[in-house]
């Protein structure tokens, strides 16, 4: 019992488990065993009582399997015995067959001269069956012929059409004989009679919208096997009605445009459309939407006058920047009459879907007279653009009046831009795209030309002495062509975006054919234009806008210049005066009193140096309220201007950049003026040196530093005539020579 109860328990299932795994590890085994609490408090004797239930589990196999080998020893005689019977009942049943086979086969040996003589009866009697068919028809025709005049005479519509369809059945019993073709010309010339006989009443009808009398005709028609005629008639009669409609909403209000006169039309066709899908579907169902569809394509195409035509008489009296606004206005209407005529396409019933061509032939119908407006949108559009700065008022005569108006211009400009991109989207569903942006760049680059009027005016206020005015709005002005820079690099962004997600949409198939833009609205050669457009935005690093960038980052560096010398003309009309500095005019080297033996400190700078001096010192304060890191448009122009603007990170902002700018330009001008003098003597000498080094002073005071030439300049001055070869060693050969002319110092090598 104790063993039973071991083997029902989980140890065993666990370990039955384990041994019948196909990749079976006593080791592993032995050890998840070990690894149990119960082992844990004795393995030697855990162990054993696990190898003894084992080997028993092991003998209770052995009996089960002696056990089932004797039970398939004792049942195998009786085995062989049924499989034996099954093999002799196989062998009765194939002797079996073959004598049902050689049985059928006397039958039909027996039967075959019976079965052909059946045969050949059954084919006597068709034939007498077709005969006497023949002769019953032969007859009705010829009734019906004899009948057909006075029929004809009582001018009863149906009645014809039924004696007609009886002639039609009797023609097709008679197809074999010998004047079958002569039947058949005269049963179409009767049909040809009928149909004459009743195409004024059934032109009536359907330009009635008698749906009694349409079905009636329907009836006759479908009996004469010429439905399609029918649907011809209908399809005309609405045809020429609707174009009837179009020349009377054009007479009716010749004081109207052709704004008016489409809004009027297309509403009639959309109501006309939905009343004639609910008639139709009454007088020939399965019909009516695809001949609605191939009506209004070919009524669209045919209208007299076409409707590009109208459109052409409307513009041609109108400015460009004007045609758009019609254009525009014409367009959203026509896409709105697209989008209600997709719209009854696709809520049709799913037996009456028409084929994509037709839809197709349609949509491009209804936007056909686009076509060559979409072509010439740029033209359009730069003339609207024109227009629209044309009108903003620019040069004033006083120069901050013209600053203050390019001021207030920026953000007008942009929003002119950016409706632009608009008009774009809902005239040419971005199709145009490649024309926008020739239009953009021409029109950022005709407002620069308004700042480079404000560039003349400033320049034309320039003055030799220090004015601070003129600086603050050199500096407003940049601060405006930096916000101009600034939106118009966000702008190019945007329109970037725009133009990839709408070229995305144009190029992803769409199920709706009338939303398909790109076939309905370009040319194949302005598909191709698109095309090689879009793959240059991708290949290429520059900008969209790549000549109105270059142009604007050139505006900043003229305007930076025209700042700078500004700045720099009290500078540059003090250093003017070294040459003439009384310390070595000519008069001065030969009266000067001043003994070179004077020590350095006796020496003082002259007037111009100390008022090049002051004015650097006064620089920071009049720099630093537009040069701090807050004013970001004014940055954007200085980086654009200069890339030592964008290599600047002290705290101080631009002002070190522009102030080392001026303290280089002034260095070299003092270097250039200096080395103009004819001659100096030796107090002359200490007093340039002098000068020099107030300038280096004052640069020094600044955070600056004087120039290596003019630093080399001051060494050299100081240095006695004997002195010069071997202290000069190690300065630039230019100016030791220069020195030397200016001290007449001879050269000894």
């Amino acid at each position: 019992m104790w063993l039973t109860g071991w083997l029902r328990c989980g140890r065993r299932t666990d370990i039955s488990q384990a041994l019948g795994e196909d990749e079976f590890d006593p080791v592993d085994l032995i050890n998840k065993i070990c690894r149990t609490e119960e082992a844990r408090e004795n393995v030697e004797t855990y162990l054993s009582s696990i190898l003894m239930k084992l080997q028993l589990y092991v003998q209770q196999v052995n009996a089960s399997l002696e056990e089932t080998s004797q039970n398939v020893l004792s049942n195998m005689p009786k085995v062989l015995r049924d499989t034996q019977l099954l093999q002799q009942e196989a062998l009765a049943l194939k002797e079996k067959m073959q004598t049902v086979k050689k049985e059928l086969e006397n039958v039909e040996k027996g039967t075959t001269s019976s079965i052909q003589m059946l045969e050949k009866l059954d084919k006597i009697k068709t034939e007498y069956i077709n005969k006497t068919e023949g002769q019953r028809e032969s007859d009705n025709w010829a009734a019906a012929t004899n009948e057909i005049e006075d029929i004809f005479e009582s001018g009863d519509v149906e009645k014809i059409a039924d004696t007609l369809c009886g002639m039609q059945k009797s023609l097709s019993v008679l197809i074999n004989t010998p004047d079958y073709e002569d039947k058949k010309l005269q049963l179409e010339g009767l049909k040809n009679r009928l149909e004459a006989l009743t195409s004024p009443k059934l032109v009536q009808a359907f330009t009635a919208g008698s749906l009694d009398q349409s079905k009636i005709y329907v009836d006759v028609f479908t009996k004469m096997d010429r439905l399609p005629q029918l649907i011809k008639y209908y399809y005309n009669c609405q045809k020429v009605s609707l174009a009837q409609e179009w020349r009377k909403t054009i007479e009716f209000a010749q004081d109207e445009n052709v704004i008016y006169w489409l809004r009027v039309y297309y509403d009639k066709l959309l109501s006309v459309w939905h009343d004639q899908v609910k008639w139709c579907n009454q007088v020939f169902p399965n019909l009516s939407l695809t001949t609605l569809v191939e009506l209004h394509t070919d009524l669209l195409q045919s209208l007299d006058p076409s409707i590009g035509d109208c459109i052409e008489a409307a513009l041609k009296q109108q400015s460009n920047s004007v045609k758009l606004s019609i254009l525009m206005e014409l367009k959203q209407m026509t896409r709105q009459f697209a989008v209600s005529l997709s719209s009854v396409l696709d809520t049709a019933p799913q037996q009456e879907r028409i084929a994509d061509d037709k839809a197709q032939g349609l949509a491009r119908a209804v936007y056909a007279p686009f076509i060559p407006y979409i072509n010439k949108y740029g033209i359009y559009e730069s003339s609207h653009l024109g227009q629209q700065l044309n009108a903003l008022e620019f040069a004033q005569e006083d120069l901050s009046d013209t600053i203050s108006a390019l001021s207030l211009s920026v953000s007008k400009v942009m929003d002119y831009a950016n409706e632009a991109n608009k008009r774009c989207k809902l005239f040419t569903e971005g199709c145009a795209y490649p024309s926008l942006v020739k239009a953009f760049n021409t029109f950022f680059n005709n407002y620069q030309e308004k700042f480079k009027i404000g560039m003349k005016q400033l320049n034309k206020r320039k003055v030799k002495h220090e004015d601070w005015n003129l600086f603050q709005m050199c500096l407003t002005l940049m601060q405006t062509t930096g916000e101009f820079l600034g939106l118009l690099e966000q702008f190019e962004k945007s329109l970037l975006t725009d133009i990839i997600n709408v070229y995305i949409k144009l190029q992803t198939p769409e199920k709706n054919v009338f939303l398909q833009y790109k076939t309905l609205l370009l040319t194949p050669a302005a598909q191709s234009e698109l095309q090689e457009f879009i793959t240059t935005i991708q290949k290429e690093e520059k900008s969209i806008l790549d000549s109105t960038m270059k142009s604007v980052q050139k505006l900043c560096s003229d305007l930076h210049r025209s700042t700078y010398e500004v700045i720099f003309a009290p500078i540059f009309t003090q250093l003017l005066l070294v040459r003439k500095a009384p310390a070595w005019s000519a008069n001065a080297n030969k009266t000067s009193t001043i003994s070179s033996d004077l020590p350095d400190f006796s020496f003082a700078p002259q007037e111009y140096i100390t008022q090049v001096g002051q004015y650097l010192m006064t620089l920071p304060q009049h720099l630093e309220p537009f040069l701090l890191r807050d004013n970001p448009s004014l940055t954007k122009t200085l980086k654009a201007a200069d890339s030592q603007y964008s290599q600047e990170s002290c705290e101080s902002g631009f002002t070190n950049i522009l102030l080392g700018i001026v303290a280089k330009e002034t260095c070299q001008m003092f270097q250039d003026q200096t080395w103009g003098i004819y001659e100096l003597n030796a107090a002359a000498c200490k007093q340039l040196a002098t000068d020099i080094d107030y300038l280096g002073n004052i640069l020094e005071e600044l955070g600056l530093s004087l120039s290596e030439n003019l630093q080399q300049m001051s060494q050299l001055l100081r240095i006695a005539p004997e002195d010069y070869q071997n202290g000069s060693v190690g300065c630039n050969p230019r100016v030791v020579a220069a020195v030397r002319q200016m001290r007449n110092i001879t050269s000894s090598g």
